[in-house]
């Protein structure tokens, strides 16, 4: 049997307004139970997908925290944050909820690179 690609899913949308973060998510999910190698970066806003109390109910929405919780379930653990993205939005890693590596540029490249399927949320 051949080698199952690698999967990077980067999301650079906010967790909410448009349902590219839960779409992602389920993806990343669908491809888990699949036992498929992922990998997924929270880049631009998307880096708020990763903040803890959320208040989602406020505006008609289910909280994402659910989702990303779920993720090792699926032996989905590969999550990367961008540094950039974080200083941008005046984050620090340690205001994250959910656990990310965090990488510059020059490593998202790379991580880029190592994955045989990208997609972008």
């Amino acid at each position: 049997m051949p080698d199952k690609k690698k999967v990077l899913i980067i999301n650079r949308r906010a967790p909410y307004g448009r349902s590219n973060a839960r779409d992602s998510l389920d993806v990343a999910l669908t491809c888990g139970v699949f036992e498929m190698p992922i990998s997924i970066l929270f880049a631009d806003d998307g880096v708020f997908q990763l903040i803890g109390n959320h208040q989602a109910g406020d505006i008609g929405q289910k909280n994402l925290s659910a989702n990303l919780a779920a993720l090792p379930m699926y032996d989905i653990d590969q999550l990367f944050v961008c540094t950039e993205s974080l200083n941008t939005h005046g984050l620090t890693f340690d205001s994250l909820e959910h656990s990310a590596t965090q990488l510059d540029q020059t490593a998202i490249q790379q991580l880029i690179q190592d994955h045989d399927v990208v997609l972008t949320f």
